[in-house]
């Protein structure tokens, strides 16, 4: 099986890896975009854990005028709905369960991975995690929205899974109210989702990497 290209780290270095986090990058980033947040969450020594950042691959972006990027999938139009192409993000939600099964093969635990992403990255999260056959630790959604709320299959052994959503309240590219329309809508499907607003853009502050270290030693624990 082909899988998406990924840059991956394990730690702490030289131990048994026994949990994974699978991180998706934005629109027009690559992999290497958050791999250097990971020796700042100091996680615990007993957390061997291995991160893995895809690369989405590259394709036409229609709000760009069509200019070929990284991107999980094409965005039609900048509203604040967001018309994405649906077909293509759960493409690559199938492509993120690829990965998921092979940290699986690999010997870890499904209720031991996390799926987590940025921007478009969380977008494809929420699909992918909700979506997957087997129990998962969390599902993590950084300035993010849930494109296929309406659309998505979410699978019954997750209605306990742990999410956490984080958001910047001065977002320019997607709107804090959008991460509120999130919560709300997982909330009314009886899920009890963890909320974090920061005074932020589109980006990632250090109280936010505070609070990510935390959520990931407390899923994990």
């Amino acid at each position: 099986m082909e899988y998406l290209p990924a840059i991956e780290m394990e730690w702490p270095k030289d131990l048994e890896v026994n949990a994974s986090v699978i991180w998706l990058h934005g629109l027009g980033a690559d992999g290497n975009d958050f791999a250097p947040i990971v020796p700042q969450l100091d996680l615990p020594q007993d957390f061997a854990t291995r991160f893995i950042f895809p690369h989405a691959p590259s394709i036409p972006v229609s709000i760009n005028n069509g200019y070929v990027m990284p991107a999980w999938y094409d965005i039609k139009q900048m509203d604040v709905d967001r018309h994405v192409d649906d077909e293509q993000l759960r493409l690559s939600a199938s492509r993120v369960h690829d990965l998921i099964n092979r940290e699986i093969e690999r010997g870890v635990d499904s209720s031991r991975i996390i799926v987590a992403g940025f921007s478009q990255g969380g977008a494809v999260a929420y699909e992918a995690g909700l979506s997957f056959p087997k129990p998962l630790a969390g599902i993590m959604s950084l300035s993010s929205y849930f494109a296929t709320a309406e659309t998505v299959q979410i699978n019954p052994v997750h209605q306990s899974i742990p999410i956490l959503i984080c958001h910047g309240s001065h977002d320019p590219v997607v709107n804090e109210s959008l991460g509120q329309k999130s919560l709300e809508t997982l909330q009314s499907r009886g899920f009890e989702p963890e909320y974090h607003s920061y005074p932020m853009e589109h980006s990632v502050c250090p109280a936010e990497v505070v609070d990510i270290a935390a959520w990931f030693s407390k899923t994990l624990s």
